[in-house]
């Protein structure tokens, strides 16, 4: 194909169609799936499918909590939250248990999804999934194409049964008519199952995360007044983080702190890094308030343990805080080291080196540094899903 059919397949693919996308629930931080189709939105009409699971629930308040939360958006019906973007929270439990339930679980969420495509009038639709809890209604919806959006690896997260998961993507990828990853480890994996399979890695956010480099960004009140410098983190605290390396930072700075911008996932014991008295927990905070907290940070952490999980990962603050401007120190994982521009660290004492090292070499948000990642905008990786999506699409017989 050449250059300029490249260019004018780029254009044309993914534009006037109508998209079932399945994936986190919409109200939640905006990861990758949030910023893609926010930007397919503007000329592609989204019915955005909220969570199914990739667990079951379990008894305790956190779970009771979001089935309360499920049951009342459900009652609210689609929601149009932005132009083109209707969300449906549907009613349905992961599909476990006995083969019974998950038949009927299968039945109840393609019904709900079927009448909400009715409602949209939505015609030929390509069905997006970033799930693979997905897999039973994927295909069903009498769509045009499948895609099966991978950007991790959903079996090694460690509160879910790997077997099931692995066995409910296997059939998606199998069925799917296009495998699109976010990390080469992922390609290499899902590509054995599904020769479709490209690479389009994550962008970045890059016009709200230079904020932190703009005079006029104001930094919050409970992290302005704390001790510098700062070590700072934002994120899930949860199971993959690695707590040993954030520890080892704050005592090897007493007269600073460390603060962790996020909450704590319920299975996670944190106890030890809130036992500790300069680091500074502050839980969530919205998304539109990085940048300022960013502002604040001398360095970034991304403190990952290593394992099938993170190795497979393509973590999304990393780019978010290079954006920011802030110098970096990340556990060794393939997709940073793709990146570059980060300090690697292997363990909490090397953290403590390369800590120290940042905070020695201009610590804080510069302009200069972010630049060096501006070229990494969602827009650009969605221009690469177009490219993708249409060369497959063509090659499968479909119309554009």
């Amino acid at each position: 194909m050449r250059r300029s059919e490249e260019m004018d397949l780029s254009k044309r693919a993914l534009r006037g169609r109508d998209l079932v996308v399945f994936s986190n629930d919409w109200d939640g931080d905006p990861l990758s799936k949030v910023h893609i189709m926010r930007i397919l939105s503007r000329d592609n009409r989204v019915l955005w499918v909220n969570s199914i699971g990739n667990r079951a629930p379990k008894a305790n308040a956190h779970d009771a909590q979001r089935i309360i939360k499920k049951l009342k958006t459900f009652t609210q019906g689609i929601r149009e939250v932005e132009p083109n973007l209707h969300v449906l929270a549907p009613l349905a439990i992961p599909f476990y248990g006995s083969e019974r339930v998950r038949q009927a679980n299968r039945h109840l969420l393609r019904l709900q999804v079927l009448r909400a495509m009715k409602q949209l009038k939505f015609e030929r639709p390509i069905s997006w999934s970033f799930l693979p809890a997905s897999a039973p209604v994927s295909g069903t919806l009498g769509e045009d194409f499948v895609v099966y959006h991978c950007v991790d690896e959903f079996s090694a997260f460690s509160d879910t049964n790997g077997k099931h998961i692995a066995e409910l993507e296997e059939r998606l990828l199998r069925r799917a008519d296009m495998c699109i990853t976010s990390a080469e480890r992922l390609y290499e994996n899902k590509k054995r199952l599904n020769p479709r399979t490209v690479l389009v890695r994550h962008g970045t956010d890059h016009a709200h995360f230079v904020k932190a480099c703009d005079p006029a960004t104001k930094i919050p009140e409970d992290i302005a007044k704390l001790p510098k410098p700062i070590i700072g983190f934002f994120g899930l605290v949860a199971d993959w983080i690695d707590q040993d390396a954030i520890i080892a930072c704050a005592k090897a700075h007493p007269e600073g702190s460390v603060v962790i911008v996020g909450k704590t996932t319920p299975d996670c014991d944190d106890s030890r890094l809130r036992a500790v008295p300069n680091i500074h927990m502050l839980g969530r905070k919205p998304y539109a308030d990085l940048p300022g907290y960013n502002k604040a940070f001398d360095v970034a952490l991304n403190p990952f343990v290593i394992n099938e999980l993170t190795l497979n990962s393509n973590p999304l603050k990393v780019r978010e805080y290079l954006a920011s401007g802030l110098p970096v120190v990340s556990s060794d994982l393939p997709e940073v080291r793709k990146v570059g521009l980060c300090r690697i660290a292997t363990t909490p004492e090397d953290y403590v080196k390369q800590v120290n090292a940042a905070l020695a070499d201009n610590p804080g948000p510069n302009r200069e540094r972010a630049e060096k990642i501006f070229h990494e905008s969602w827009e650009a990786r969605v221009a690469e899903i177009r490219q993708h999506v249409g060369e497959a699409m063509l090659a499968a017989g479909k119309k554009l």
